[in-house]
């Protein structure tokens, strides 16, 4: 999951988000509607409340949060309703080190009854060790800062926790075996990861398949895939792809990926056999 830049802060300028918050495209709705109100163009108000243009811009559209000096400035320019103020109080902003789009899917983790994943082109972010984490967010491009570098690692071993905290929810992975081939990060890298999945497969909430690679056939060619089921019995799904996510609600889309997630279950490797190639991929290291 990768996060964009954070501008650094010029005197009288907001900070940037990473990841707009629910809250922030909220105000800046409520800015940009009193804005237009009050017949003042976005250049108008920036040089009535101090701040430039662009900052404006980015307040309406979620991306900055406003400090003080802007809340309070707006306020007067703006007919003193006390509107921004209040709102104020209630900005939050978005959740360190996970995309705009994987949130809803995050939230929906922590109460999920079971969940199921498949992935064919890194180790699912649940299973990944600590350097293999930063083995796969150092690639990202562009390049992250080194806060960047260390929100994404922590909300990504932060997630791992639910394997332990929900010690009675059932946890399916397949993965494939070509991404355990591929070091990323180097032999030593590899070699704790591989130590790492061996261990949180070994969890009884945890069941681990490998797809191997000398396969003749393959249910899920379209790409990866997570499913899940919530306390209230419903399904939901999510794809992820280049800068972009879909948490899917539709029953009959939802139907056909869980066909496709047991098929692809009946021609993995078992979870014997899986440990077992976990454990001869590490001797090879």
């Amino acid at each position: 999951m990768t996060t964009d830049n954070v501008d650094p802060v010029a005197e009288g300028e907001c900070v940037r988000e990473p990841d707009p918050s629910d809250s922030l495209r909220t105000f800046g709705a409520v800015v940009q509607a009193l804005r237009e109100h009050a017949g003042l163009s976005r250049a108008e108000f920036a040089e009535l409340v101090q701040f430039s243009k662009h900052t404006v811009e980015s307040v309406e559209l979620g991306r900055r949060m406003p400090d003080e000096s802007f809340v309070e400035r707006a306020e007067e320019v703006l007919g003193n309703t006390g509107a921004l103020r209040k709102a104020a109080k209630f900005l939050t902003r978005g959740e360190a080190g996970l995309a705009a789009w994987f949130r809803r899917w995050a939230k929906l983790e922590k109460v999920a009854v079971s969940l199921c994943t498949y992935e064919c082109r890194l180790v699912p972010g649940m299973l990944q060790s600590e350097g293999y984490a930063r083995a796969v967010f150092d690639n990202s491009i562009p390049l992250l800062s080194d806060d960047q570098m260390e929100a994404q690692v922590a909300a990504r071993l932060e997630r791992q926790k639910v394997l332990y905290e929900r010690a009675h929810v059932p946890f399916t992975f397949i993965m494939e075996e070509h991404v355990l081939r591929r070091r990323l990060g180097g032999t030593e890298v590899m070699r704790g990861l591989l130590a790492h999945v061996l261990k949180l497969s070994a969890l009884r909430n945890v069941t681990l398949q490998i797809m191997p690679v000398d396969t003749e056939f393959h249910g899920c060619l379209d790409g990866p895939v997570w499913l899940l089921e919530t306390p209230k019995g419903q399904r939901f799904a999510y794809s992820e792809g280049q800068q972009n996510g879909r948490l899917i609600s539709d029953v009959k889309e939802v139907s056909l990926l869980c066909q496709r997630y047991d098929t692809l279950r009946s021609q993995a490797l078992n979870p014997t056999e899986s440990r077992g190639l976990l454990e001869r991929l590490q001797g090879e290291l």
